[in-house]
């Protein structure tokens, strides 16, 4: 489990294909305290598995789902990554319950700086819509945010400055692809919720 809260920014080093296998190998010194092969990390909010450990650097294998269903398939050589080892029990709890599974991809539709803050906008598929509320959480590529704004065909999130220094999304432009995750409490809350309904 993750709490979106990003601890490191990484670079992608290298990635290698094997059939519809990847190794993606990321320059990612500041989260190599405690980690060791086989261990959980997040990278933009996908749920990854440790499988080499070459200081200064960390490898993943992402097979060819995690690539078509996620945006990890469009990284390449030099791209930035937000990173998060997952939770410790005795961790403190900021954030939302984050699980790395991502639940779609969304476009980035446009950037509005008003001030200091940046008023972020996605547009996504209305299944994922369909589960966000205003005011609910919401994970884009790993971090955990406030949803404003809800459409039937995306949504609007608000970046405070420190987001935009400490992650990758002060760097995304419109067209981009980003990783969604939904709040699981409110996933678990609709799905109960239609099962018992009744009928028409």
């Amino acid at each position: 489990m993750f709490t979106g809260i990003i601890e490191t920014v990484g670079r992608v080093a290298s990635i290698e294909r094997h059939g519809e296998l990847a190794r993606i190998e990321i320059e990612a010194p500041a989260i190599l305290e405690g980690v060791k092969l086989g261990d959980s990390v997040a990278v933009n909010g996908a749920c990854l598995t440790v499988a080499k450990l070459a200081p200064p650097r960390i490898a993943f294998d992402a097979v060819r789902e995690t690539l078509e269903k996620t945006a990890l398939g469009a990284l390449a050589a030099g791209s930035r990554v937000n990173l998060e080892r997952a939770m410790r029990a005795d961790g403190r709890f900021d954030g939302h319950i984050v699980q790395g599974h991502v639940d779609a991809t969304g476009t980035v539709r446009a950037l509005e700086r008003h001030d200091s803050d940046v008023r972020f906008a996605v547009a996504t598929p209305e299944v994922f819509a369909d589960q966000l509320v205003p005011k609910g959480s919401v994970t884009i590529d790993g971090v955990s945010l406030t949803v404003v704004d809800v459409a039937r065909d995306g949504f609007d999130v608000v970046l405070i400055p420190h987001t935009l220094a400490e992650t990758t999304l002060g760097e995304r432009e419109p067209g981009d692809a980003v990783n969604l995750e939904a709040d699981v409490l409110g996933k678990y809350v609709k799905k109960y919720l239609e099962r018992i309904a009744p009928r028409a």
